[in-house]
């Protein structure tokens, strides 16, 4: 595993990121939002994706797609960024025994492998594989 990422479902996610830029600096980076995806119909406006960069390091995700109501603790996910599609298959199998599977196991339009699970202590997991880019020119 390469690192775990908090990840961030909040109300008004765009000044969340600047109130969040303001106190740790950064920088705002790969914000997306749903205009133009049917899955997001009825949310265009709203942030899909969006990063800010403390430093190399350290970097929070954040949306606000989704989740109509915010409970206090069902608003931050742990992203695995996986090594290996061997390892995200093996940490889905896992921790979808005893969990609730909100997003099945599946190719993203973002060129990754992707789950979102709940475990059996309520921790929501997202789970993440990017493949590597075929960069080979034919």
């Amino acid at each position: 595993m390469k690192k775990i990422i908090p990840h961030f479902s909040i109300p008004n996610c765009q000044e969340a990121l600047e109130y969040y830029k303001g106190i740790f600096g950064g920088e705002i980076k790969n914000t997306q939002t749903g205009e133009g995806m049917e899955m997001f119909k009825g949310q265009e406006e709203k942030l899909i994706h969006a990063e800010l960069h403390v430093n190399e390091e350290c970097i929070f995700y954040f949306n606000d797609v989704f989740r109509p109501q915010h409970t206090l603790g069902t608003n931050v996910s742990n992203v695995l960024d996986m090594d290996t599609e061997e390892e995200i298959d093996r940490i889905y199998d896992a921790l979808s025994t005893e969990g609730t599977i909100m997003m099945a196991l599946q190719d993203t339009f973002w060129g990754a492998k992707h789950a979102v699970i709940v475990d059996k202590n309520g921790l929501q997991w997202d789970l993440n594989f990017t493949r590597a880019m075929d960069t080979s020119i034919d």
